[in-house]
């Protein structure tokens, strides 16, 4: 009898220690949070659908004013619209604009001390003289904010997205503003707590952050 007690009290002693070693990997889960947490809609971050309206810039150049004003100025608006959050911009065609139609021209726009390289190609159907020309502004790099990435995530993963599963969202910190490769991880990640993140166990779900291939639409995916 005295040798099962001595049994029963091993066992007590082992599952204690079990007991406390789950605590541990509890605890080292929790400190695996990322920096930047985001409990919500980020202020000053326009939604993509208004950002046509709400982000423009003032006042339009002249109607008499040189052509490569006017390029410049649509850079201006394309880099803004693109930041979605208000910021100081300005653009630059060093070279000038070749106005000759299927001409291409390399301009930068910037936002917030950050260059976006855009290109500039003139209609196929301009024709010399004429006083309207249309033309189109391709960004090189896109453009990825802060804030942005942390309302994007919000609207992905957070309360208002009608998920049940996602919780505790946090993010690396990223730059104010930062040009990156267009359509490509960007070497930022977010995360979420799930309660099925670790082989169908409570843990953070790490995704990877992506630059949309024409510089808008930011994407999570998820690292397996």
């Amino acid at each position: 009898m005295k040798n099962a007690k001595i049994v029963v009290g091993l066992v007590t002693a082992v599952l204690l220690t079990a007991g406390c070693g789950s605590s541990d990997a509890e605890d080292s889960a929790a400190q695996k949070a990322l920096p930047v947490a985001v409990d919500g809609p980020q202020k000053d971050v326009v939604p993509q659908r208004e950002a046509g309206e709400r982000l423009k810039i003032t006042p339009l150049p002249p109607m008499d004013a040189p052509f490569v004003e006017k390029v410049e100025h649509n850079l201006r608006q394309a880099v803004l619209r693109s930041a979605r959050v208000p910021g100081e911009t300005s653009a630059k065609c060093p070279d000038g604009v070749d106005e000759k139609a299927g001409a291409v021209s390399q301009c930068i726009a910037t936002y917030e001390g950050v260059d976006v390289p855009y290109e500039v190609k003139i209609s196929e159907s301009a024709k010399e003289g004429n006083s309207l020309i249309f033309f189109d502004t391709t960004p090189k790099k896109g453009l990825l904010v802060a804030k942005a990435v942390y309302d994007s995530l919000n609207e992905s993963y957070g309360s208002e997205s009608g998920r049940t599963d996602a919780s505790k969202l946090a993010c690396e910190e990223i730059p104010a503003a930062k040009a990156v490769p267009l359509g490509k991880d960007t070497g930022y990640t977010c995360q979420y707590w799930s309660k099925f993140a670790d082989e169908g166990e409570p843990g953070y779900a790490t995704l990877r952050l992506t630059m949309g291939a024409q510089g808008y639409g930011l994407g999570f995916q998820p690292v397996e």
